[in-house]
């Protein structure tokens, strides 16, 4: 097992907790000197708070830990692309490296919907890497949505 895997093995906890929950299960984790200091996962529904997403609830925690809002230093890693908000916060924090389950076809701004991580404009870049564990994350959302649809079904 790669340094990689076996931390999206963490986000991939995280996510299930997502899921758990009724969320939509994404997870999160950010990595600091080899040594996990925040945690996130997916909770809009249950803070009833848009921005509740699993990577800015991670990055909170981070910079709480570190006690600055850069984050210069860590890796984020996080089990589905992440959307617009999420990219801009991973820009604001300047987190110079973020490793990705799955791709969002649909929201995704890490490439593919939009790419905000590496928009020539912007003051900071990010290292991506995709695919690390990719098929379980890709396949945890595939029934994650396959289970809600029936229970819409059932109603």
């Amino acid at each position: 097992m790669t340094i990689d895997e076996k931390y999206m093995r963490e986000a991939v906890r995280q996510a299930k907790k997502a899921a758990a929950a009724g969320e939509v299960p994404i997870g999160c984790v950010i990595v600091y000197e080899d040594k996990i200091i925040a945690r996130g996962y997916n909770r809009r529904t249950i803070d009833k708070n848009v921005l509740s997403h699993a990577e800015i609830n991670a990055i909170r925690k981070a910079c709480k830990k570190i006690e600055d809002w850069r984050l210069e230093g860590c890796t984020m890693y996080v089990t589905l692309e992440p959307c617009p908000m999420c990219a801009g916060a991973i820009v604001q924090a300047r987190i110079p490296r973020v490793v990705m389950g799955c791709m969002n076809a649909k929201a995704g701004c890490a490439g593919s919907v939009l790419d905000l991580l590496h928009q020539e404009g912007f003051n900071h870049q990010v290292i991506t890497e995709t695919g690390v564990l990719g098929e379980e994350c890709s396949q945890m959302m595939k029934n994650f949505f396959k289970e809600l649809r029936e229970k819409k079904k059932q109603l």
